[in-house]
This record gives structure tokens, sequence and C-alpha cells, in this order.
């Protein structure tokens, strides 16, 4: 079963936390997993995994100027394929642009590290294209986290994903951006569970009664741990049966 799992949710809604809970959990159930981070202003994911923050992909293909130009080419030549001269498993990547941490590698397409340096539209388009160019085994799994929102729907990023989770919160604005992401995931093809996180008894009940049941897969209730853990900048090295849970699930297949 080839899994590339794409993990979205509004600002602070704690995607990335999620992202690297699932990536632990996985990475304990024996799986060869790769994180990518391809939201340019997310600082502190690879401190959560227990990493140094790996240098911008991007820098791959010469930055952004140069990435703009080559991606300009490819579009008018019509091989947007081309920006990769192969395709690469997880042990091919670029070892200068992943970090590792056991069978957890990391990988960030880029950050916005300048003021005045331009859009991060270069690094939407490279993160669609790297996905698209990352071949998996039965042994792999691919967790992308994406910037908030819904810009990455836009950019085509999830064509190179399998799956979509996305994470709410108990707040008015993550349960009407689930209907947009409902959507979106609808026509883009790709099958859309949702995880609620922070989520109190009285908030899990609000929030079942407004999203389909059926592609919940866990409700994540507040833990001091993991949020001493993200306050401090720390590795998570907390287990959950919630995430547990969602691994399990993903393993079964029964999402595809």
């Amino acid at each position: 079963m080839k899994m590339k799992v794409l993990v979205c949710g509004k600002g602070g809604s704690g995607k990335s936390t999620i992202t690297a809970l699932l990536a632990k959990e996985m990475s304990r159930k024996g799986y060869n997993v790769l994180v990518v981070d391809s939201d340019e202003s997310n600082f502190g994911l690879h401190r959560q995994l227990g990493v140094e923050m790996p240098e911008d992909f991007m820098n791959y293909l010469g930055g952004k100027k140069a990435l703009g130009q080559k991606m300009m080419k490819a579009f008018q030549s019509g091989e947007a394929a081309s920006i990769f001269e192969e395709k690469w498993g997880i042990p091919e990547i670029p070892e200068a642009y992943t970090v590792a941490n056991g069978n957890i590698k990391m990988m960030a397409v880029g950050k916005i590290h300048d003021f005045g340096e331009g859009c991060a539209c270069p690094m939407g388009a490279l993160a669609k294209h790297l996905l698209k160019n990352i071949e998996t085994t039965s042994e792999d799994l691919v967790l992308v986290d994406t910037e908030a929102g819904i810009e990455h729907f836009g950019r085509g990023v999830e064509e190179g994903c399998d799956l979509v989770l996305m994470v709410l919160d108990p707040s008015y604005e993550s349960i009407r951006l689930s209907e947009k992401i409902r959507q979106l995931a609808e026509k883009a093809g790709k099958p859309l569970y949702f995880i609620l996180n922070r989520a109190d008894k009285i908030g899990t009940h609000f929030m079942l009664e407004t999203v389909d049941k059926t592609h919940v897969l866990a409700s994540v209730p507040s833990d001091m741990d993991v949020f001493r853990a993200g306050f401090a900048g720390e590795e998570l090295k907390v287990e959950l049966p919630e995430i547990e849970a969602v691994a399990d699930f993903l393993i079964s297949g029964d999402w595809a």
C-alpha cells in the first residue's frame, strides 16, 4: 500500500503536532517515514521531530529565482515533469537536503528568510512536483505538513498525494474551513478524513455535529506533555492511543 498523506488545517489547529506524532507512531511500527515540510513559515516542526532544520530543498534547483525560471521553461514547453531528471525513492533523495532521526527523515521545501524576497509560489509548485516524483514502497510513508488554509489546493500539491487528513480544532473557523476542504478534496479526487485535535467532550460533540462522523479517525484530547514539549521546542516523545488508531487505519488500507 503506497501512502503519501497530506496534512492540512487552519493556522493553530495543531497540524504540525499531529504530523510529528503520526510520524513517530509510524516509525515505531517499522515504517520508513519521510516528513515533507511544505509550510514556508513553519520553523518548529523539525524540533518536534528531534532534528535540526534541513537546508531548503529549493536550493537543490538553484534557489527561488532559478527554480522560477526552470518551472516557467518547463511550463512553456509542456514538460513539467522534466524538473527532475529521474524518479526518487526515499533513500535516493539527496542527503544534503534531509535530516534524520532513526527511520524518520525530514526535508523542507523552502522557507521565507528575508524581507522582500518575494512570494512563496515557486515553493508550492516545487512541492507539487517533488511529491509526484517520489516513489514509495509498502514499507514507506510520506507525510506532508502544509501551510495553513487551502492555498496548497490551488497549487495542486494534492496531486502527488494519496490521502488528505484535515486537523480540526474546536473553532468556528476550523469548521467552516472543513466544508471548503471537503469540496476541494472531492474535486481533486482524494479521500478526506478528519482528526479532531485538542477536543474535550463538549468540543468533540459540537464538531461531530458538523463533519461527516464516518470520516473522523480520532478525537485527540489536550495533553500536557505534548503542550510542554511544543512550547519548549523539544522533541515529541509522547505516545497517544488516538494517534496509534490513526496509524492503524492508514496501515489497514481501508481508505484506498
